[in-house]
């Protein structure tokens, strides 16, 4: 018979985010607080709320950071004139994102704060995205519907799930760690021949090809959508297993980056494709 911990050994590589993947290895129980599925899915709305919040710091600041000189910007075929306040600020948000991401992950204790504010910039990033590139061309409707894409794609891979048409296996591990290495690949080599000048030329009407774009946005949603499958077996080890309720803040979170990570993959998608209709 297999042992437990030879399950969580197996579970461990690439079996969900970072965040999830922690949790795989918790040799924790607790027969009183324990966690509860009900405990994840309002923390997990708790830190989808703050992103929320980061849409409306977003729409708060924008009047305040038009300031100064402006500088044109050409996103997925959207051009619009960016003041430097607003870069400057969108700069930040990312670094920012980064770092809460990490202190999320590495300090278990902070993550109700460090997941919050995590997901304040998240907020911050999708806003402008709406509200500023699409605002320019008024199609800020797009976000609603990429909103719609993002729930319907949580809604079935829920479902396919709890079914068990798909199952957290060795061979739908393999798949996702292919797929995820292949577009890192990817990326990274158009990343490097784009600084190469030999090789600048190629890269850029690669980057630039409509086809190519739609296709690698597409991988990158079918890869969120299979975190989320391996989020959901996560959360099935916190809660079967009885870990301490203390870990209802790392399995929301986990979700919450997943789902957040995939409302950004689709939003992107629509713009590239919006973007290439308006011309």
């Amino acid at each position: 018979m297999e042992t437990k911990q030879n399950k969580k050994e197996k579970r461990s590589f690439l079996s969900s985010n970072p965040v999830m993947r922690r949790l795989d290895s918790v040799d924790e129980t607790s027969d009183s607080a324990c966690a509860s599925y009900g405990g994840i899915t309002l923390k997990t709305i708790y830190f989808l709320l703050f992103s929320v919040v980061g849409v409306f710091v977003q729409l708060i600041m924008q009047n305040a950071l038009a300031t100064g000189g402006t500088f044109k910007v050409n996103y997925e075929g959207f051009k619009v004139d960016i003041f430097y306040g607003e870069a400057i600020a969108l700069v930040v948000a990312v670094v920012l994102a980064i770092a809460f991401q990490i202190m999320a992950f590495f300090a278990r204790k902070t993550t109700p704060i460090t997941g919050a504010l995590y997901s304040i910039t998240q907020g911050y990033i999708i806003s402008f995205l709406i509200f500023t590139i699409l605002g320019a061309y008024d199609m800020e409707y797009l976000g609603a519907l990429a909103l719609l894409i993002t729930m319907l794609i949580v809604v079935i891979m829920a479902v396919l799930y709890s079914t068990g048409i798909i199952r957290v296996t060795q061979k739908f591990k393999l798949v996702l760690t292919v797929l995820f290495f292949t577009v890192v690949a990817v990326s990274l080599f158009t990343l490097i021949g784009y600084f190469i000048p030999f090789t600048r030329g190629m890269v850029t009407d690669i980057r630039q090809n409509f086809g190519f774009s739609v296709g690698f946005g597409i991988i990158f949603i079918i890869i969120a959508s299979l975190f989320l499958i391996c989020d959901f077996d996560s959360i099935d080890h916190v809660v079967n297993d009885k870990l301490p309720k203390k870990y209802e803040w790392q399995a929301a979170f986990g979700l919450s980056f997943t789902v957040l990570w995939l409302y950004l993959k689709v939003l992107d998608l629509i713009i590239t494709i919006a973007g290439h209709s308006k011309d």
